[in-house]
C-alpha cells in the first residue's frame, strides 16, 4: 500500500478488511494494535493470533509486567511500514496475522488463573491458528505449554533467560515464576533432553537435563554457532520459544523485575534468533516486561522485536511446509 492510500484508511486496527499487508498510518496516532494488525476475536482464516496476558501475580521481586502487552503493542507500531531486516520474506503479507486482544481474567482470583489462560490458548490452536503472547511475567508460559502439549505431545523448549526457571516446586498449584519449567518437565509437558536456555547467568544446580547456553558462552561465540548448537538440540521436533526479556543485559533492557548484569546484547539475540530459522517452531511468547521501570522505552521496543522475530520464525517454518508440527 502506498502513502497516498493511507490516507483512505482510517485506523486500521479496527477497519483493516484484509489481513495481510504491511501498514503504513502514522506510528503515534491510532489504537495500538500489534503490527497495526487488526483486533479481532474471530479467528476464521487466520494463521497467528497475537495475544496479551497482562499478569504479573507471581513475580519475586518487582512488578509491572501487567503493564507489558499495552508497552509492547504501543513500541510494535514503529515496525510494519517494511518488511522485516534479515529474513527475505515478509510475513506480514504471506500470513493472516492478527491482534486477539489480551486475556480476560478476574486479577482478584489467581487461583483460577492458569485454567483461563490454558484454556484461552487452546481456543485458538482448536481454530488451526497459532499463538504469540506478549506477557505478563514468566508463569504465564506455564498454561500456554500445557495448551500446546495437548495438540502436541511434548514438546522441545527455547528459552531465552537470565534464570533457568527450573528450580524445585512439588506443589503444582503453587503459582511461581521460577519453577514453572521443574513443573513443566516432570509432567512431561516439555522434553529436557530436547530443550535449550540460552543466556543464563544465575545458578541452579539441577537443570533437569536441560541443555544450557550461558551468557558466557554466547560471548565467546559466534551467534551462528550458538543458533547451530541448539538446531541440533532441538532437532525437528515441535518446539515452543520463550523469550524472558532479561536474557539481555539491563543495559539494553532495564524495564524488567529480576536484572542480572552480564547478559546478551540486541546485536547477539537478532543474529541468533534469526540463524534459528529452520526449527520447527509451534508458538512463542515474550514476557518480563516491566514499563515502569524503564522510561526510555526501550524494553518494549526489544520486547516487539522479539516477537517480529519469533513470527518470522513460525512463518519460516509454515513456507518450508513444516506447518504447525502436526
Amino acid at each position: 500500500m502506498a502513502l497516498e492510500d493511507a490516507k483512505t484508511q482510517v485506523d486500521t486496527a479496527f477497519t483493516r478488511t484484509e489481513l495481510r499487508g504491511l501498514a503504513f498510518e502514522n506510528a503515534f496516532g491510532g489504537a495500538t494494535s500489534f503490527l497495526r494488525r487488526r483486533y479481532t476475536k474471530d479467528l476464521t482464516g487466520v494463521d497467528v493470533a497475537v495475544t496479551g496476558v497482562p499478569f504479573d501475580q507471581a513475580v519475586t521481586n518487582r512488578p509491572g509486567t501487567r503493564l507489558g502487552p499495552r508497552a509492547i503493542r504501543e513500541a510494535s507500531t514503529l515496525q510494519p511500514f517494511d518488511r522485516p531486516y534479515g529474513w527475505g520474506f515478509d510475513p506480514l503479507a504471506e500470513f493472516a496475522v492478527v491482534d486477539y486482544g489480551d486475556l480476560a481474567f478476574d486479577y482478584a482470583n489467581v487461583a483460577a488463573f492458569p485454567a483461563a489462560l490454558k484454556a484461552h490458548i487452546a481456543g485458538i490452536l482448536s481454530s488451526g491458528a497459532a499463538s504469540i503472547v506478549l506477557g505478563g511475567d514468566h508463569y504465564i508460559t506455564f498454561p500456554i505449554l500445557q495448551a500446546y502439549a495437548d495438540r502436541y505431545g511434548p514438546l522441545s523448549l527455547v528459552q531465552f533467560d537470565a534464570h533457568s526457571d527450573t528450580w524445585p516446586d512439588d506443589d503444582f498449584t503453587r503459582i511461581d515464576h521460577g519453577t514453572m519449567f521443574y513443573k513443566a518437565v516432570k509432567m512431561g509437558i516439555v522434553d529436557p533432553t530436547r530443550s535449550v536456555q540460552i543466556g543464563i547467568r544465575t545458578v541452579n544446580d539441577d537443570p533437569l537435563g536441560v541443555h544450557t547456553i550461558d551468557a558466557r558462552t554466547v560471548h565467546e561465540a559466534a551467534p551462528g554457532a550458538v543458533a547451530a548448537r541448539v538446531k541440533e538440540i532441538v532437532g525437528d521436533a515441535p518446539t515452543y520459544l520463550t523469550f524472558d526479556i532479561d536474557a539481555l543485559d539491563p543495559a539494553f533492557a532495564p524495564g524488567t523485575g529480576t536484572p542480572v548484569w552480564g547478559g546478551l546484547t540486541s546485536g547477539q539475540v537478532a543474529a541468533i534468533l534469526r540463524d534459528l530459522a529452520g526449527i520447527n517452531l509451534v508458538g512463542g511468547d515474550v514476557v518480563e516486561v516491566s514499563p515502569p521501570f524503564d522510561t526510555t522505552g526501550a524494553t518494549a521496543i526489544a520486547g516487539a522485536h522479539v516477537a517480529m522475530e519469533i513470527l518470522c520464525l513460525w512463518g519460516w517454518t509454515r513456507r518450508a511446509g513444516a506447518g504447525h508440527g502436526d
